[in-house]
């Protein structure tokens, strides 16, 4: 139930701005003419909101927890929002009045959960929010599972113990678990749905059989099941929804409701738990309704609710892996599953009519398009078809108008965005296929698109949300560039408006030192693979000077490096450093084959990609061979300590944040759910413990030569603090300078601007001093 905290509004007057913020996660009141919105000018990403066209703003929580979501309900009553206390990786979702009154906590206020934002339901009366609940089996020890840890994340406070044969899986590091034990909610037998009868049939899910997701198959091949055949058999189990269930009987995984399958606990033993998703008022009116429950699970999230209430829509899945269903609340089945594309978690919605399901999928594909899903009364799919798609590009983000008859789309074009307008009608029934095997055209599914797209615009290069497509009021959008700090733009008619309240470009840096425009750069790796970048001058270099050069690498794996403004690379840059950004194999923004092409053993040649990269800048002149430096965070910082053992000789430094060291630690130290998403991209930790080994910087630590910087936040749960400490411990251990950088109330991503000046000032510190000569 909603628990109700006191005020925390800021004064009702407009405060001083400080240049230096940015604005982004906008979401628009039912007017379309005011937002809610993330801005750090008070140091810490804060709620605050104001007009599109007026220069007056509001802080509505003044807590200094940092706020990460924001959504306005379509009534206009409430603002919903999450919250990350002390910097942590464990977030909580939240709800104020627009004027910062009566804000409450939804879900994550228990010890030891976490709380996600789903959708709010299209009267605005209740919200969907998704929890990792702390689920405790009854008399039965787990020998895989050693006791809590003090200070790190323990399995078994997340999650129900981890069913019998969670080690002994097959090795193909895809999903965790034996098939019953990924099963979600009170879903028919793996595979199958009820017919009306009670007899089983086959669930419909447009899996491709046969080629793993990441092959492409020829033109023209079905993108589904035929209408009698069973499942893929690399299928993931279906969810399910129950629409009223007492929470504490489903939330322990027993007693009456209980959301599994197989009785209550399962036949292995297992307690129903980790991540759960429900209905919540805001008012606390209405008692919290059930709509999923995952075990195991890696993400789950609530993506829309039907106007009607009879269906719904989750995202789940690990990454690489993710996919939609279509939930039907009347009978608890999942009537239709579609893999869909990593990044925003928001991937499709219902038509107004519930009877087309709009879709930002990548299935079958090597970038992600928008498909229309055509369902029966039943929310079973009729017909499936591709209604607008590139042949060289994916889709990136994807947002509706309120009337749902108007789509915005942004399209990932080489690490810039483009944006296009839709405006999209029902067609009437008549001719469309009752079950079509083949994607077609939007018509083909009884959906037209009326006129061709239109195209919008932008005054930056990169769109970061989409906060409203309503063509009437111009849709407002959250945009980031090479130039400007982040910020919310409305664009009515056609024109580009900079909100009041949102950084000028010229505030983006002190005077007199102007942000450096990137130029990207094309290389081809050794095996032959064409990898890109973005390549950052120092200002007042020459041409063919060669310079101090820091590689910078991005996490993910499955990130992006995109033209936008960094104040990290700023630092640098005005020490006389230039930065060569690139994109190694693993990254998005380049197709589902490169995405995949780190996989297994994969990553040794991600690792050689690295090497690669710094070969290319000295060969065109840019960098001195002499003088290079790597430097990453996440997944970057792991990548960082494995060239530096990989390449000992490349590199005069380093510098680590957030980096895994060793994989055996990090899968026994991180979060569940991550461990749940990190085995298919990284290994199994069992059946791939040898490969893990092989590729953890731990093992090669002998071949250390350079001094290295490793950064952390002490609450980072996903990747814990050890895998630092050990790493710069041994190095120490073998006569090697290293040194540790903790940030304080920070976790994995560091949030608040003080950290983040410390931490981009010590790297450029120790870079400056290590590159000098």
């Amino acid at each position: 139930m909603p628990v109700p905290l006191p005020d925390t509004a800021g004064a009702r007057d407009t405060p001083q701005r400080l240049t230096s913020h940015g604005c982004w996660y906008p979401s628009v009141d039912p007017s379309g003419r005011s937002v809610a919105f993330i801005c750090d000018r008070g140091g810490v990403p804060q709620l605050w909101t104001g007009p599109v066209d007026g220069h007056e703003v509001h802080l509505l929580d003044s807590d200094p927890h940092p706020v990460k979501e924001v959504a306005w309900s379509p009534d206009g009553r409430w603002i919903a929002y999450t919250t990350a206390p002390g910097g942590g990786e464990h977030t909580r979702v939240l709800c104020v009045r627009p004027d910062g009154t009566g804000r409450r906590v939804l879900a994550g206020a228990e010890p030891g959960s976490s709380a996600h934002l789903g959708c709010w339901q299209h009267d605005g009366s209740a919200l969907a929010v998704t929890v990792a609940e702390p689920v405790a089996a009854r008399g039965a020890g787990d020998p895989e599972e050693g006791p809590a840890r003090e200070g790190l994340a323990d399995p078994g406070t997340y999650t129900a113990p981890r069913a019998a044969g969670w080690a002994s899986r097959d090795g193909r590091a895809v999903l965790l678990g034996s098939p019953h034990h990924a099963e979600a909610g009170p879903a028919a037998h793996p595979g199958e749905r009820d017919e009306g009868d009670g007899a089983r049939g086959p669930l419909r899910q447009d899996v491709p059989s046969g080629p793993p997701r990441h092959e492409i198959p020829p033109a023209g091949s079905s993108l589904g099941l035929d209408a009698g055949s069973s499942r893929a058999p690399d299928a993931v189990p279906a969810a399910s929804v129950r629409t009223d269930a007492a929470l504490e009987g489903v939330a322990a995984g027993h007693g009456a409701g209980a959301p599994d399958p197989h009785g209550a606990g399962g036949p292995d033993g297992a307690v129903g738990g980790g991540l759960a998703a429900y209905l919540v008022d805001p008012e606390g009116v209405a008692a919290p309704a059930l709509l999923a429950v995952e075990r195991a699970a890696a993400t789950l999230r609530v993506c829309d609710i039907s106007r009607d209430g009879r269906l719904a829509l989750v995202r789940r899945g690990p990454r690489g892996r993710r996919e939609a269903l279509v939930v039907r609340t009347a009978d608890l089945r999942t009537t239709y599953a579609l893999p869909v594309a990593d990044g925003d978690p928001w991937v499709g919605r219902f038509s107004p009519d519930g009877r087309t399901l709009w879709l930002r999928s990548d299935a079958a594909r090597e970038f992600a398009a928008l498909f229309a899903v055509r369902l029966s009364p039943e929310g079973e799919r009729r017909a499936l078809a591709v209604a607008a798609e590139r042949a060289d590009c994916g889709l990136e983000l994807l947002a509706f108008g309120r009337d749902g008859y108007t789509a915005a789309l942004a399209w990932n074009v080489r690490g810039a965005s483009e944006l296009e307008i839709l405006a999209l009608a029902p067609a009437a029934d008549a001719g469309v296929p009752a079950d079509a095997g083949v994607p077609g055209d939007a018509t083909d599914v009884g959906v037209a698109l009326v006129g061709p797209p239109r195209a919008v615009p932008l005054p930056h290069e990169v769109v970061t949300r989409i906060a409203s497509a309503e063509d009437r009021a111009g849709p407002v959008l959250a945009l980031s560039g090479s130039q400007r700090r982040p910020g919310v733009w409305w664009l009515p008619d056609g024109a580009a408006l900079r909100t009041p309240w949102s950084s000028r470009d010229e505030d983006a840096v002190p005077p007199g030192r102007p942000p450096v425009r990137p130029v990207p750069v094309r290389l081809t790796a050794r095996d032959g693979l064409p990898l890109g970048g973005w390549y950052y001058r120092a200002p007042g270099r020459g041409p063919g000077e060669p310079a101090p050069c820091v590689i910078h690498l991005h996490g993910g794996p499955e990130e992006q490096e995109r033209p936008v403004f960094n104040p990290l690379y700023h630092e640098l840059l005005g020490r006389g450093l230039d930065v060569f950004a690139p994109d190694v194999r693993g990254s998005s923004g380049h197709g589902r084959s490169f995405v995949d092409a780190d996989l297994g053993t994969g990553r040794f040649a991600a690792i050689q990609d690295v090497a690669d990269c710094a070969a290319h800048a000295v060969v065109a002149r840019l960098a001195d061979p002499r003088r290079l430096a790597v430097m990453g965070r996440s997944y970057g910082g792991y990548l960082v300590m494995a060239s530096l053992v990989r390449h000992p000789d490349l590199f005069r430094t380093g510098v680590a944040a957030c980096g895994m060291s060793d994989f055996a630690t990090f899968y026994a130290g991180t979060e569940p759910w991550i461990a749940e998403s990190a085995a298919h991209k990284y290994g199994h930790p069992e059946h791939d413990r040898e490969l893990l080994r092989a590729l953890s910087p731990m093992t090669g630590i002998d071949a250390l030569r350079v001094p290295v910087l490793a950064v952390h936040g002490e609450h980072d749960t996903n990747v814990p603090p050890g895998e630092s400490e050990q790493f710069v411990r041994a190095a120490r251990e073998r006569g090697v300078a290293a040194e540790l950088l903790t940030l304080r109330n920070e976790g994995h991503d560091f949030l608040r601007a003080d950290s983040r000046r410390i931490y981009r000032r010590a790297a450029a510190d120790w870079i400056e001093r290590h590159l000098a000569g």
